[in-house]
């Protein structure tokens, strides 16, 4: 039988398998039966068949929060226009004024400078080197964005970073092929742009533009990642309660007790330790959230780091170990869940 035709067969039983059992027992014997270089496309035509139509992409959503509404940046903005009068008073001593009466006036002046909350007090560090003064701190500013009144010398800190900035006197003249963040259409001219645009509005393509280079829910997602990374641990937690299953959702607190009480010394410990009524180790599961666009380095990083704990598992006298993958990359590459089902005997 060619090897073409020997592959689909296999894929066909693997898919057709009904239970866990068989279609592992299967998967164990390919090694035994295709060479090495043809073991990749083996998996991969596996993972396609029977894996990718299971995993549900989770690119069109975002984890909210309220700090990211509309209602607060409208609220912000009205301050800061208000306090410097359509940001024709933009001096030091107004934007003392505005801070000061305003705190929260703040998020819109890091925004308009294209500074997150740490690198605005990164920024102040120049700043009060140069003019003797204490730097702001990321609390402080975060508090100032949250409505709260800040210290004076909080206050004249970050007036004297903004106009700094906004004059292009703060940070050294870029060389290469790097740009100045105020090298954007709202920015690119000072404050006059600024006021052109606090004015005339922002042209409908220039909004996004700005959406292209950065704004596709960047800041959003990354201050959710920990809530991101928690569904699918979530979501197998709610699984093994209801179903009675004895486990311990590990983390770096537990290594020790995992090591000490289960023998499983593999670091990082494994998302999830799976146990009997006689506190003997069972299985091990590792939950894994790829993104589409994730670099080859990335995918090998878990891959090997999943490969580990197989290897630990199988120390331990582990019966099972599982995999439990979910996001846009496997979607679209079936080959990604080579190395993962490989390591994990398609569990």
């Amino acid at each position: 039988m060619p090897q073409s035709e020997h592959i689909i067969e296999l894929v066909q039983a693997v898919s057709s398998a009904d239970s866990w059992n068989k279609r592992v027992a299967l998967v164990r014997k390919i090694p035994e039966a295709f060479g090495r270089a043809q073991q990749p496309n083996v998996y991969g035509a596996i993972a396609k068949s029977v894996y990718v139509h299971d995993l549900a992409p989770d690119f069109a959503y975002v984890h909210w929060r309220e700090e990211y509404g509309l209602e607060r940046i409208e609220t912000a903005y009205g301050k800061a226009f208000e306090y410097t009068k359509g940001f024709q008073n933009t001096n030091p001593a107004a934007l003392t004024v505005a801070l000061s009466e305003a705190p929260e006036s703040v998020l819109v002046f890091r925004l308009l400078l294209g500074l997150t909350v740490q690198e605005l007090a990164a920024a102040t560090v120049m700043t009060a080197e140069l003019c003797e003064m204490a730097a702001a701190s990321v609390n402080a500013i975060k508090n100032m964005e949250a409505g709260r009144f800040a210290q004076r010398k909080t206050v004249e800190v970050l007036s004297s970073t903004i106009d700094a900035a906004m004059r292009n006197e703060l940070f050294a003249t870029p060389s290469g092929s790097v740009k100045s963040k105020l090298e954007k259409p709202d920015t690119i001219g000072g404050w006059d742009t600024v006021r052109n645009f606090a004015t005339d509005n922002v042209p409908f393509p220039v909004f996004l533009h700005q959406r292209h280079y950065g704004g596709a829910f960047r800041q959003l997602l990354d201050a959710t990642s920990g809530k991101r990374g928690d569904i699918l641990e979530d979501a197998v937690e709610e699984l093994f309660r209801n179903e009675s299953i004895l486990y311990v959702k590990t983390g770096s607190d537990k290594q020790e007790a995992i090591e000490r009480d289960f023998g499983l010394s593999v670091k990082p410990a494994p998302d999830f330790v799976v146990y009997d009524a006689n506190q003997s180790l069972r299985a091990i599961l590792e939950c894994k959230q790829a993104n589409d666009g994730e670099p080859p380095a990335t995918r090998l990083h878990a891959s090997m780091r999943f490969a580990r704990k197989v290897r630990a598992s199988a120390e331990s006298q582990c019966l099972q170990c599982w995999q439990v993958s979910a996001g846009a990359a496997p979607k679209m590459r079936s080959d990604r869940l080579f190395d993962i089902r490989m390591d994990a005997s398609s569990r």
